[in-house]
C-alpha cells in the first residue's frame, strides 16, 4: 500500500515523519488516484483547497504539485484534517476526510504505531471519498504592488487599507486603528 520512496522524500521535504505528515499522504494518495492525476501540477490544472494549515499541507503541495506560490492552493481555516481536489481538465472534484473515529485507541498513544497504521491502513477504513459538484475555482490573478504611506513596504494591491484618505497596509492600518 504505502510506497516508500515517496514518502520518504516527503519526509525529507518536511523534516520529519509525523501523524500529520501521514496523513496528508495519504488523503492527497487517495485524490490524485481517484482523479487519475499521474504528475503534479504544473501550473493551474489543479486546484487544493485545505481546511487545515498542519503538517499534512506539506505532502499534499509536494504530491499534488498545488501552492501558494501558484495560486492552486486555497486555504480556508476551518480546522478539519480535510481536502477538496478539483481538475480544470476534466471538471471533476472530490473530497477526501481522515475518518478520526476508525484510528484504533491502541495506537493513539504510540507515535510510530500511530504512523505506520496511518500509511498501512485499508484506504476505505481510514478516509471518505466524496466525489464533489463546484465551481470552478478561480485562477491565481496578478496584482500590482502598492507602497504603504506609512512603512513604506510595498504591499499587494487588495490588501490595502485606506485610512484617514492613507494607502495603508493591513499591519499599518491596525495599528492607527488601536491607537498605536
Amino acid at each position: 500500500m504505502r510506497n516508500e520512496t515517496d514518502y520518504e522524500m516527503i519526509v525529507a521535504f518536511h523534516g520529519h515523519s509525523c501523524p500529520g505528515l501521514a496523513m496528508g499522504y495519504r488523503m492527497t494518495r487517495a485524490a490524485l488516484e481517484w482523479l487519475a492525476r499521474r504528475q503534479p501540477s504544473a501550473d493551474e490544472e489543479l486546484v487544493a483547497i485545505t481546511e487545515n494549515n498542519a503538517c499534512g499541507v506539506d505532502a499534499l503541495q509536494f504530491m499534488s504539485g498545488c501552492t501558494f506560490g501558484k495560486g492552486n492552493l486555497v486555504f480556508k481555516d476551518y480546522g478539519k484534517q480535510a481536502y477538496t481536489f478539483f481538475c480544470r481538465e476534466t471538471g471533476r472534484g472530490v473530497r477526501v476526510v481522515l475518518d478520526r473515529q476508525a484510528i484504533p485507541e491502541s495506537v493513539k498513544g504510540e507515535r510510530k504505531d500511530y504512523i505506520d497504521w496511518l500509511l498501512t491502513a485499508p484506504e476505505s477504513e481510514l478516509l471518505k471519498v466524496t466525489p464533489v459538484t463546484m465551481e470552478e475555482p478561480q485562477r491565481a490573478r496578478i496584482l500590482a504592488s502598492i507602497v504603504c504611506e506609512d512603512c513604506g513596504e510595498a504591499v499587494m494591491e487588495s490588501r490595502i487599507r485606506v485610512v484617514d484618505g492613507r494607502r495603508l497596509c493591513i499591519p499599518c492600518s491596525e495599528k492607527r486603528a488601536s491607537g498605536r
